[in-house]
């Protein structure tokens, strides 16, 4: 079937996420996105099928950006970001839309709906699985550029830097100081204090070993 001209799929899909934390679970509806975007809610239906549809495919965006990731941050305007700063930049990314402790609430909620729901469940999991590949690339080069200390388990590690981000916002949500960004670096910083090396450690590093 051919697809109404006009908006792209990643517009609406932007607008649905938007959609999503400032109306929660009950007030995304393909009307209310529709509206977001200034399309009728026959076209929604047509590009995606049905809301499961919708949802399923922003899960698959959400992957595949989750995947992008690490290049894009290090592709942004200013400088090359160490691998580490880079990791900080992209939970910075993750944080970005859940600006208030509402919106995390409402995105919280969905996820909460994606784990009961057997046909969101994967997506879901899917997007979990990126963001994890995500965070083990960085932490890999950070291993191999001596910010990290050598031998670090990279993928032990990995899974630990993304419960804390997870929790981080949870923490964030009852406690409400600061932004949401802030409260994940310092525990990003905390997590990942003990695994690199100290300024000692440096100095006393053989020339074989640099």
């Amino acid at each position: 079937m051919a697809r109404p001209r006009g908006l792209d799929d990643a517009a609406i899909l932007r607008a649905t996420a938007e959609v999503m934390g400032r109306l929660g679970p009950t007030g995304l509806t393909l009307a209310a996105v529709a509206r977001e975007v200034g399309l009728v809610p026959g076209t929604l239906i047509q590009r995606f099928g049905s809301k499961a549809g919708l949802l399923a495919a922003l899960a698959e965006q959400s992957a595949r950006e989750a995947d992008a990731l690490p290049q894009r941050v290090r592709r942004s305007p200013g400088s090359a970001l160490t691998a580490l700063s880079a990791l900080s930049a992209l939970a910075g990314e993750w944080a970005a839309p859940l600006d208030t402790p509402e919106r995390f609430a409402n995105h919280l909620a969905f996820l909460c709906t994606d784990l009961t729901d057997p046909q969101l469940y994967p997506h879901a999991l899917t997007v979990h699985r990126a963001q994890r590949r995500a965070i083990e690339t960085l932490l890999t080069e950070a291993v191999a550029t001596g910010e990290l200390h050598a031998g670090t388990d990279v993928a032990a590690l990995a899974g630990s830097v993304q419960a804390v981000v997870t929790g981080a916002g949870v923490t964030w949500a009852l406690e409400r100081t600061g932004t949401l960004a802030e409260r994940i670096r310092h525990e990003l910083d905390t997590a990942l204090s003990p695994h690199r090396p100290s300024h000692r450690d440096a100095a006393t590093r053989t020339p074989e070993e640099s």
